[in-house]
């Protein structure tokens, strides 16, 4: 027990908020557009937010204001917005309201508080944002392309432009995108940190740019710019029907940099025909699903150098000006986050060079190598070994996840790939000169880069690992869009599997900025109709085709995820941005049900991967549910999130109309579905789940249907049965009724079908099945096997806002609930979450028969502490009694109801029986 203290406390800081009473209010953590010193915004009314940090307990903002200035130096002359002292306690979100903002400009602010203690805080440090090009005649460059198109694989095209800059720089900026990924240069050296740039969206519809910072990498004088482009997903090879070049066959390059100098004077490096071009190069070919192939012989030192001769080099065409939107970026780069070297090299039973990273990740390996001129290494990529430890690929279809480097000779070479991603474990290695040794390799780690919010942890390791899992496979699909999996001849935005994990990835990582970049490409490119395709960026249709594809649950996502994001950021920009979105698919919804409000033939994919018994267990019923049953809930569902939305957004008539559709809906699903004794003509788990969850059945009827729940479960010796849709509720609706017992059992279960069982078998990430590898080792059906596909993560939201009680109680995390359901089962569990007002914990752990709840509410916010199973004059808090604290505590049931306000609190009492 001792062992689990030194777990519990460490984790959330109690100790240094009781000897901090010196210190001062202060402001910091200042963002913008949830980022930190963002370049690129487009908005003329960016969002402000900031954290307090003060000693003591129930510290609330009254009052704050903003300075905005065009130099880092605040006075009379630069200052050119003061907000003024506003009475509020709103620090996050605050829009800027002063003159209109200017394309390309840096403004710099400050913030500063009132609390309610009288107190007044500093100016905060100084943070800034940088405006993107916020009309069409801010662009000065000409989007450039090679003289003829080239066939499928082709190298790929470098350009480059030698200029000269006369003056004394005193800044610069490049604002770059590409058809295709690209990679700039200057003077020899890589702009930016990003990867996989310009990322993916409707290129047909909205093109992103970026914005960096070149200052450092320019001189007066002489001076070249060089851009390296590959496929990507512009013109690679997309979606299992292997088609290539679904937004356009030819790569293109779109650069202008402007520089300012001392003087005040400026000057614009533009493409246009002037660049030159090249496409024999290095790289030979280069595709997301197929790998890269690089012959280092072909490397052309200085290439991206002032000085080199490119007098082989033809000009650059200047190619048609794209009708999609030219947008600044507003998700978050993908970058090179981890690194991680192989934990073993061996040889599989075949014979095979393998090396094993230890974990199933995604990105690519970094070879250092060294060998004759001309050899060749492959290096292929897998996600397991199969039952006799061979390297195994059958699940990546048709993808061949391949890198061939060729060596140049004459010393130690390092190769990395620029324009491809794999998701894998192992890798194995043909023609490697000699012996490789760990420090060879290298796996490089590639996702957006979203901060780490969240965390997890519990007495019991495979949970832990469980946790684990969870977070790598958000990792690994979180790649600019969130995809299915990473690996295999697919890797696209699936709706269903970002509307069933969206609110566990948002606890896990800062994902405000991503999703919001995403939920823009599910509006560009929803049908005039209002039909939601099945993926993000949609390119299993044609650009433009009238009809599409789609399924319950999965379209859903149009009204899922932005409620979702605004539980949880109370973003309610994102909600008004999407609104007509959401509007439009539950229109669509009505429309294809009709007068009877059912939706027939709505659901394509049913309740997918739902568990189906082997051959040998005929007997044993699968998990099917109807699908016209869950077509007809999610309609339900999505028009109570619309009037909801409407609620939050004062669209009254709006809010009324589909509060009164949703009542018909429930209404028709009830005599459509619900027998007079309760019971569900689908007689699934996922048929209960959703009608309990989504509010479909009578008050009187809700006990049977859980009791009809619990009967299937215990049926099945306490295990699931449901699919990517069921699963996401399943634990939510048995605690929520008084089941939390079985929840628990439903968790903890180890054996086939059950979210332990692929940890019990060694998985570090999520996967696509509920036994990818069957009992016997041998697997699941090749043509549908990733073993990194986050949906079945969701479970993640149940253990963190159940288990360990981390909930949300009014949007953004402005008002908390801890509300922790301890299990014997455990003997400690806690979670913490940073959210935009500051870090929040909560963490109980069980001492004999005594119970401890550990709690920190962040400043500026207030909680409901629901301390189960305790009685109010047994409570102690910071070791005296609690009345004596909190004397507005109450009993209620049988636990004790806290109201707090900021702080640390620690509260002990013996558990009642």
């Amino acid at each position: 027990m001792e062992n689990c203290m030194k777990k519990l406390l460490p984790l959330l800081f109690l100790l240094p908020c009781l000897i901090v009473a010196a210190q001062p209010l202060t402001v910091g953590s200042l963002s913008c557009e949830f980022k930190t010193n963002p370049l690129g915004i487009s908005t003329q009314q960016p969002r402000l937010s900031w954290k307090l940090t003060a000693p003591g307990r129930n510290v609330l903002q009254t009052a704050y204001s903003i300075r905005v200035s065009s130099a880092a130096e605040f006075n009379g002359k630069t200052i050119l917005w003061d907000s003024g002292r506003i009475a509020s306690g709103e620090s996050v979100q605050q829009a800027y309201t002063g003159p209109a903002l200017e394309s390309g400009k840096r403004y710099f602010w400050q913030v500063r508080v009132w609390d309610n203690e009288r107190r007044a805080s500093d100016w905060s440090p100084t943070a800034f944002w940088e405006m993107g090009m916020l009309a069409p005649e801010d662009w000065r460059a000409q989007w450039i392309e090679t003289a003829a198109e080239r066939e499928r694989f082709a190298p790929p095209p470098m350009f480059r432009k030698s200029f000269s800059l006369r003056k004394k720089i005193a800044s610069a900026r490049a604002y770059v995108s590409a058809h295709g990924l690209y990679e700039l240069y200057l003077n020899g050296q890589k702009v930016g940190d990003e990867v996989l740039a310009p990322g993916w969206t409707a290129y047909n519809k909205r093109q992103q740019y970026q914005v960096y910072d070149v200052t450092s990498l320019l001189k007066t004088g002489d001076n070249a710019a060089g851009a390296y482009l590959g496929d990507g997903w512009f013109r690679g090879t997309l979606g299992w029907v292997f088609q290539w070049g679904f937004y356009g066959k030819k790569l293109g390059l779109l650069c202008q940099i402007h520089v300012q100098y001392t003087n005040g004077t400026d000057e614009w490096i533009a493409t246009d025909n002037t660049w030159k071009t090249w496409q024999d190069g290095p790289i030979r070919m280069t595709d997301i699903y197929n790998g890269e192939h690089y012959d280092a012989r072909r490397e052309l030192p200085g290439w991206d150098m002032p000085g080199f001769d490119d007098s082989a080099w033809p000009a650059a065409q200047i190619g048609a000006k794209p009708s999609a939107e030219l947008i600044a970026s507003a998700g978050v780069p993908v970058r090179k986050i981890q690194e991680i070297k192989p934990v073993r090299i061996f040889r599989t039973p075949k014979g095979e060079l393998v090396a094993d990273l230890g974990q199933n990740m995604v990105g690519w390996m970094r070879l250092r190598v060294q060998g004759p001129a001309g050899t060749v290494i492959r290096i292929s990529h897998a996600e397991v070994l199969d039952k006799a430890g061979n390297f195994y690929t059958e699940n990546l279809r048709k993808a061949d996840c391949r890198l061939e480097y060729t060596l140049k000779g004459g010393g130690p070479e390092t190769y990395e790939p620029r324009f491809t991603f794999m998701g894998f474990r192992y890798v194995r290695l043909e023609g490697w000169p000699g012996e490789p040794t760990p420090e060879q390799l290298t796996g490089i780690v590639v996702h957006s880069d979203m901060p780490l919010n969240g965390s997890f942890e519990c007495s019991n390791p495979l949970l832990n690992q469980l946790q684990h899992n969870i977070l790598w496979g958000q990792k690994g699909n979180f790649v600019d869009v969130p995809t299915d999996c990473p690996q295999r001849d697919e890797r696209l935005g699936w709706t269903g599997d970002a509307q069933a994990f969206c609110r566990t990835a948002a606890f896990n990582m800062g994902v405000a900025a991503f999703y919001t970049k995403w939920a823009a490409d599910i509006a560009a490119d929803q049908r005039a109709d209002g039909a939601i395709p099945w993926v993000i960026p949609d390119i299993l249709n044609k650009p433009n085709s009238e009809k599409v594809g789609i399924s319950a649950g999965w379209s859903d996502v149009a009204t899922i995820l932005p409620w979702t994001m605004y539980q949880v950021y109370g973003d309610k920009r994102l909600l008004e941005t999407q609104y007509p979105s959401m509007k439009a698919w539950v229109e669509y919804q009505l429309r294809q049900s009709g007068e009877s409000l059912i939706w027939k033939n709505g659901s394509v994919f049913g309740d997918w991967l739902f568990y189906r018994p082997a051959p040998h267990q005929a007997s044993e019923a699968d998990g099917h549910t109807d699908r016209d049953l869950i077509a007809t809930a999610f309609f339900a569902y999505s028009t109570q999130l619309l009037q909801q939305a409407a609620r939050v957004l004062d669209k009254t008539e709006d809010e009324v109309y589909y509060q009164v559709l949703g009542r018909h809906i429930r209404e028709a699903f009830q005599r459509e579905y619900l027998t007079a004794t309760g019971r569900l003509v689908s007689h699934s788990q996922t048929a209960y789940v959703l009608a309990l969850m989504f509010d479909l059945l009578p008050e009187p009827q809700r006990p049977k249907a859980v009791q009809y729940l619990v009967e299937d479960i215990r049926e099945r010796k306490n295990h699931l049965s449901t699919g990517f849709l069921g699963t996401p509720y399943l634990c939510h609706v048995l605690s929520s009724n008084g089941q939390t017992d079985l929840a628990y059992e439903l968790l903890l279960q180890e054996s086939y079908p059950s979210w332990l069982y692929p940890v019990k078998l060694g998985a570090t990430t999520i996967w696509e099945r509920w036994d990818g590898i069957k009992p016997d080792s041998t697997f699941q059906d090749p043509g549908m096997n990733s073993f990194n596909h986050y949906a079945y993560g969701a479970i993640g939201d149940w253990m963190y806002r159940v288990v360990a009680g981390l909930e949300i109680g009014s949007p953004g995390y402005r008002h908390i609930r801890i509300q922790p359901q301890p299990t014997a089962k455990l003997d400690f569990a806690q979670a913490s979450y940073e959210s935009q007002y500051g870090l929040v914990a909560s963490g109980w752990e069980r001492q004999g028969q005594t119970l401890k709840i550990v709690t920190r509410i962040p400043i500026n916010t207030t909680a409901t502490i629901y301390l189960p199973k305790a009685r109010l004059e047994d409570v102690q808090e910071g070791g005296k009694s609690l009345r004596a604290v909190l004397p507005k505590a109450r009993q209620e049931g049988s636990g004790v109801v806290v109201e707090v306000g900021s702080g640390d609190y620690v509260f002990v009492y013996p558990e009642k029986k």
